[in-house]
């Protein structure tokens, strides 16, 4: 059963949700604007009390420069490359992978593999903090990029997966068929048909798996200690001074922390909409 479209609904339904709808983005935005408007605030004011009035000076050089001259912002900017990029690379690569063969080879247990493969999705991350975090440890891979890496496409890969070989179950499975009665191997299959096919669902999870990766805080806190590695989430809290905290530049670094991810969206937004609405049309 499909919803009906809006102009089919009944004229007080249509007004409730004409009306509603401005009111929810706005208290959605709300924080969003504040953070900004923080950010382009000068210290005076805040120290006023000022926090909620329209800025009287702004200070957004100010406030963005000092951001990034005085603080390795920079450097936890790099960091937050050199983790997001890889962790999502991988973390496609292998779930294409799997989900190539959980689609199309049919024999015992693949359910279970599945199963496998998106169980550890459920289990709280409060109960692996203290395993993965000794792991690192003897592993000698503590404070270092590494860890988050291959913490973060460890853990990305059963969704990745899950979503995937759902997503290759949809496509025609008589083109790889075709493709095998033509002599053609099984990596020229995944590599030639399947993964031209399902580029709209890679975009579509690169956005999810990078907005995901790139706003962790809670195993870069668990997995680094001090500046080396850190990303840019943890970054933002080295913006806070031992007795007194200086908001506006918190709001400027949690704004240079935020862009990437933000402009990444609008950048791939149509394959984004593309890969989560494919198949998804009535019969």
């Amino acid at each position: 059963m499909y919803p009906l479209p809006v102009e089919r609904w009944k004229p007080i339904n249509r007004t409730l949700y004409k009306v509603s709808l401005p009111i929810a983005l706005v208290i959605w935005l709300l924080p969003m604007l504040a953070v900004l408007v923080t950010s382009i605030r000068s210290s005076e004011e805040l120290t006023q009390g000022d926090y909620w009035g329209w800025p009287k000076h702004f200070a957004l050089f100010e406030n963005y420069g000092t951001a990034l001259a005085q603080t390795p912002m920079l450097h936890y900017f790099a960091n937050s490359v050199l983790i997001t990029v890889p962790s999502v690379i991988g973390a496609i690569v292998l779930a294409s992978m799997a989900g190539f063969a959980l689609a199309t080879y049919r024999f015992p247990g693949n359910t279970a593999v599945l199963f496998a493969f998106v169980a550890g999705n459920f289990v709280p991350i409060q109960i692996l903090m203290i395993p993965v975090r000794d792991m690192a440890l003897k592993a000698g891979l503590f404070n270092t990029v590494w860890a988050l890496v291959i913490f973060h496409v460890s853990f990305q890969t059963g969704f990745c997966t899950l979503f995937l070989r759902n997503f290759i179950k949809q496509l025609p499975f008589e083109l790889i068929e075709a493709a095998r009665v033509e002599g053609a191997s099984e990596w020229t299959v995944y590599a030639r048909i399947v993964l031209p096919l399902i580029r709209p669902a890679l975009a579509a999870l690169g956005i999810l798996v990078f907005t995901f990766v790139w706003n962790d805080y809670f195993w870069a806190l668990c997995l680094t200690q001090g500046d080396e590695a850190a990303p840019i989430t943890v970054g933002v809290v080295a913006l806070k001074g031992q007795w007194t905290t200086a908001w506006n530049l918190v709001a400027a670094g949690s704004v240079l922390a935020a862009l990437p991810s933000v402009l990444m969206f609008f950048a791939m937004q149509k394959h984004f909409v593309a890969g989560l609405t494919f198949g998804a049309s009535k019969g």
